[in-house]
């Protein structure tokens, strides 16, 4: 292979780097769809008005970034003081049943979210779910 370079291939990199044309960028999709994606909260150790306060904020931050999945970590309540409240079953968690509650009936956020179901083993199980948002 020659080193030389011809006097029309100068002419027509000198003319490219002169211009203002702009290229198509290849790999602006790609960025996009990393952009996307799946986020995921974890909501151990909070309140239940705690929880529902970061999980709103959490969804609506996610939506307006276009994420398609949400994946939401609970917890199974097994460490909660739920056997100390009557009113409470033993074999409920507050968060891992009253966050998706809440979500649901939430008008507002139930406007941006496809589904809601519960999240495989490897993302925590019964501990955890998928919340699927809309494309804006």
């Amino acid at each position: 292979m020659s080193n030389n370079i011809s006097k029309k291939d100068k002419k027509d990199w000198l003319q490219f780097i002169n211009s203002k044309e702009k290229l198509y960028d290849k790999d602006k999709k790609i960025k996009i769809n990393n952009r996307l994606g799946t986020r995921s909260i974890d909501l151990h150790g909070y309140t239940l008005d705690e929880a529902n306060t970061i999980i709103k904020k959490f969804i609506l931050k996610s939506f307006d970034e276009g994420v398609d999945k949400l994946i939401v970590i609970t917890g199974k309540g097994i460490h909660s003081n739920n056997e100390n409240d009557p009113f409470i079953s033993k074999d409920l968690g507050i968060l891992k049943n009253s966050v998706p509650n809440y979500i649901q009936n939430n008008k507002d956020l139930m406007k941006k979210i496809i589904e809601i179901k519960d999240a495989d083993i490897k993302d925590g199980g019964s501990g955890a779910f998928y919340i699927y948002l809309k494309k804006f």
